[in-house]
């Protein structure tokens, strides 16, 4: 068992890291190549590519108990669960199956965790998302990155929202499926996300609204910026970073 481990678009090591697995976090195996598997996470469908040896099994039975359950997250910047054996480093947003009086369980394995939680019957707030979001701040960028380590703007969303009990897809084009329409300054409210497109209109770029026209995002480390009707204005550079699409509210 690890933190988290990379999810490649093709079977290399050479390969885009699309996304990660966190701790505690169970897919599917869909196909094998050499050392490779093809996995299908069970928290959004999301595809990709891991090494073998980064690889734990479990029982169809515990996959199926694990997928039909909601799990207690990690809230701590950094932790450790163990067991009589083993101690293991986890970050904000890992799993912990099953949680009860700080023990938790992997298929038949016990492990004990003395750190905070989110659990799973949490509110979306817009206290607890903005408490969340500037606690992920200096957090570097990184391409298909969902941990404190390194994360990209809408797997920042994605861990707000599920630390929350609510489970987003995995990509910001996805994500804006979600929710209802609000309009910016007449009916914004902290925890709205905004969406951002390319000139050819594709949604590249997501952020949570804070108070006072602020957007907390990921963009070169997770950073809080000026969100008005255009869209992002960077004051450090007096330009504008990203161009608005839509605010959806998740109810």
């Amino acid at each position: 068992m690890l933190a988290l481990v990379p999810m490649r678009a093709e079977a290399s090591n050479k390969a885009e890291m699309v996304t990660q697995v966190l701790f505690g976090e169970c897919y599917q195996v869909i196909s094998q190549k050499d050392k490779w598997l093809q996995i299908q996470l069970a928290t959004d469908n999301y595809r990709g590519w891991i090494d073998l040896n980064q690889h734990n099994s479990v029982s169809v039975a515990y996959f199926e108990k694990w997928q039909a359950a909601a799990h207690a997250r990690v809230t701590d910047l950094l932790s450790f669960v163990e067991n009589e054996n083993i101690q293991i480093p986890v970050s904000r947003g890992a799993y912990l199956p099953f949680y009860e009086h700080g023990t938790f369980a992997i298929e038949n394995r016990n492990y004990t965790f003395a750190g905070n939680v989110s659990l799973p019957d949490s509110e979306i707030s817009k206290e607890k998302l903005t408490s969340l979001a500037v606690n992920f701040l200096k957090t570097p960028y990184l391409w298909g990155g969902k941990s404190v380590f390194g994360i990209d703007c809408s797997g920042f969303v994605q861990q707000l929202y599920g630390l929350c009990g609510y489970q987003l897809p995995r990509d910001a084009y996805q994500q804006v499926e979600h929710g209802q329409e609000v309009h910016f300054a007449t009916q914004t409210q902290p925890g709205d996300l905004a969406y951002f497109a390319n000139p050819e209109g594709r949604i590249i770029h997501v952020g949570m609204l804070l108070e006072n026209q602020q957007i907390i995002h990921a963009a070169g480390e997770v950073r809080i910026d000026t969100l008005d009707h255009i869209g992002i204005y960077r004051s450090d550079r007096k330009a504008y970073s990203h161009q608005l699409r839509i605010i959806k509210r998740i109810n």
